[in-house]
């Protein structure tokens, strides 16, 4: 059981910021280390998000298939079921808004972390007060899921990316 989930924007932001691929290449290493333990991985949604790219991601993301968990186990399925449901009952949200975080990754991530009881990875931020776009620590807040960034994550489980000689 996973710890740590990963939403598909810590891929896509490390990718074009902070970690590219040929920067820092220890960055994805490290990904693929820490899930041999299931300390982290993902979710297939977002793998399938991330192969819509067309870049070094998704070459990555098909060569590394085992991060990506299945979401068709029954915890994951009846999570599910609660976070649609909560989100169909939102008020002040466009119906568009609700079809658009339905139709993504985000709701089985976090139904995913709600039957693990891990902890989400994601760089969006709570705010309460938005209604135009369904936020993943919105629902984490409403479900108890705790959430970190990819930087309190490397922090928790002391990364360290050295420089060769």
């Amino acid at each position: 059981m996973s710890e740590y989930l990963l939403d598909a924007n810590t891929f896509i932001e490390a990718k074009n910021r902070y970690y590219s691929m040929n920067v820092c290449p220890g960055f994805w290493q490290w990904i693929t280390n820490t899930n041999q333990t299931k300390q982290v991985e993902s979710i297939s949604f977002v793998a399938n998000e991330l192969k819509k790219g067309n870049d070094d991601l998704v070459q990555w993301a098909k060569d590394n298939p085992q991060i990506f968990a299945s979401c068709d186990d029954e915890a994951t399925q009846n999570a599910y079921i609660q976070v649609v449901n909560l989100v169909m009952g939102l008020e002040g949200f466009k119906p568009s808004a609700k079809d658009e975080f339905l139709a993504g990754a985000d709701p089985w991530l976090i139904a995913k972390a709600m039957a693990l009881n891990a902890t989400l990875v994601t760089h969006e931020k709570y705010n309460p007060d938005i209604k135009r776009k369904i936020l993943i620590p919105n629902l984490c807040e409403y479900f108890k899921v705790p959430y970190i960034n990819t930087f309190k994550l490397l922090e928790k489980l002391e990364a360290r990316f050295v420089l060769a000689a």
